[in-house]
């Protein structure tokens, strides 16, 4: 059974959109025309003005349908909402400002009056929207909109799945069972025909994560699916086959063909994210200049004897298509051990088996005898990779992408031509999501999701939380 509370979610976003530019707009009227005392371009009408805004604020919410801001894929993304609101209003206020000149007469009394409506217009846009999240979650906590999720497949996917999922209060989903594996946290069913027997609720969605050797328990719990209307979605066997940009396109005429490529930054993406690092960098190089220059003398000061920038093998990287690169690091070691690779250190002190150790905690130890005072909160603040923006100018690195890394930590890596399909980024997923505190293996499966999932706003989402993340590193040194 088909689960309306989406739809009716996306009503509730239209009238709300449609309420909140009609009164920010009106507002915007109250300010330019009752509250400045200015003259006037033409003077119009209280009523009048809100009849004709009325009737044109439709067209602006024809542009956020466009671009997908009723859709749930978009609106349950807090970021990718933020970043689509941006584009809507924008474009929003070109269509009115582009109907107020090609119809007869004027819209508005004034040119401050669109000025003022779409500033108005997107921070009421923005809060609206945040009111409405916030009373969406608080009816998850009492059951409603929730939609009850049948989980079909005797494999470890279903259990990361149902584990993701089962606070209803957070995801809106409700977990009715697994139909193959067995846990203690969960109803478990030996087929999807004895979980619909003993199933007393509707099931509104089914994610399937295996296929079954007979086609016909495969074709039962799809026809299920499509007859009562729920959404069915299924995880392949093969996730690298069913990731980064995937295309369908007819082969000879009539043959669906499916492409798939190794990631989806390609083709206009690559040229927009260059252009989008090379400002960025520009700015930021300005910026943090005054940082990086009392970084500079603080690295000198608390070790004399070595240089302010690392050198050496150690500062070779990997980026795109295997291509070795130097990337610039305030020095955050000893002068003695600058330089050197991670095993070359642990050989000279004589203790070769702490790299195993450094290793699985992610290239940590817990009190660093290679580190300095200084070198410990440039570390924790990120400090030490401010130089690398002078990489992302020259190229060498992109401002978000997977993290740089040496030769022989990528070989041990299976999926590394999938990592070296883009370039190396100053941040990245691995960073905001536990920092150092995660696993090497961890981090590489975040750095392979990025490739394959690249987008413009994935890379918006990473820059705001890597800036907070160094704001909360700051405050808790």
């Amino acid at each position: 059974m088909k689960n309306n509370a989406a739809i009716g979610y996306a009503v509730i976003l239209v009238i709300g959109d449609f309420l909140t530019l009609l009164l920010a707009f009106s507002l915007a009227y109250i300010l330019r025309v009752k509250v400045d005392t200015r003259s006037l371009i033409e003077p119009i009408a209280a009523k009048d003005y809100f009849i004709a805004m009325f009737s044109v604020l439709p067209l602006w919410i024809g542009v956020h349908a466009l671009i997908d801001l009723y859709s749930q894929k978009i609106y349950d993304k807090r970021f990718k909402e933020l970043g689509r609101l941006i584009i809507g209003s924008f474009l929003g206020i070109l269509v009115v400002i582009g109907y107020d000149f090609v119809t007869d007469g004027s819209l508005f009394p004034a040119r401050l009056v669109p000025v003022y409506g779409f500033i108005l217009g997107f921070v009421f846009l923005l809060l609206f929207r945040t009111l409405a999240r916030k009373i969406k979650t608080f009816l998850y906590s009492y059951g409603i909109g929730v939609s009850n999720v049948l989980i079909v497949g005797d494999t470890k996917r279903s259990i990361e799945i149902a584990d993701g999922i089962k606070d209803s209060k957070i995801s809106g989903q409700r977990v009715l069972g697994i139909v193959g594996s067995n846990t203690k946290d969960y109803k478990t069913y030996k087929d999807f025909k004895t979980a619909l027997q003993k199933i007393g609720h509707p099931i509104q969605s089914i994610i399937q994560t295996e296929l079954y050797k007979d086609r016909h328990k495969n074709d039962q719990v799809l026809r299920f699916a499509q007859t009562n209307h729920a959404a069915y979605r299924f995880v392949p066997g093969n996730s690298d086959l069913f990731v980064g940009n995937i295309e369908v396109d007819l082969f000879s005429g009539s043959i669906p063909v499916i492409a798939v490529h190794q990631t989806a930054l390609i083709g206009w993406g690559r040229i927009a994210k260059r252009i989008f690092d090379i400002f960025s960098s520009i700015i930021l190089i300005v910026i943090f200049s005054p940082l990086m220059l009392l970084t500079a003398i603080a690295v000198k000061l608390g070790d004399r004897k070595g240089p302010i920038l690392m050198k050496g093998n150690a500062q070779k990287r990997l980026t795109r298509f295997n291509q070795v690169i130097k990337v610039y690091k305030f020095r955050s070691h000893y002068a003695k051990f600058d330089g050197k690779t991670d095993e070359e250190v642990f050989k000279m002190i004589g203790k070769p088996e702490l790299l195993e150790e450094y290793r699985k905690n992610g290239d940590k130890l817990e009190d660093d005898f290679r580190v300095t005072t200084v070198g410990k909160f440039i570390r924790r603040t990120s400090l030490d990779e401010l130089p690398q923006l002078f990489n992302v100018f020259k190229g060498d690195l992109s401002l978000v992408g997977p993290r740089a890394l040496v030769p022989s930590e990528l070989d041990a890596y299976d999926k590394k031509h999938t990592i070296l399909s883009v370039k190396s980024g100053l941040t990245g997923l691995a960073q905001i999501s536990g920092r150092r505190n995660i696993s090497f293996e961890e981090r590489r499966r975040l750095d392979t999701y990025y490739v394959q999932n690249w987008s413009f706003w994935l890379d918006v989402t990473i820059l705001f939380k890597t800036l907070r993340t160094v704001v909360d590193g700051i405050f808790e040194s």
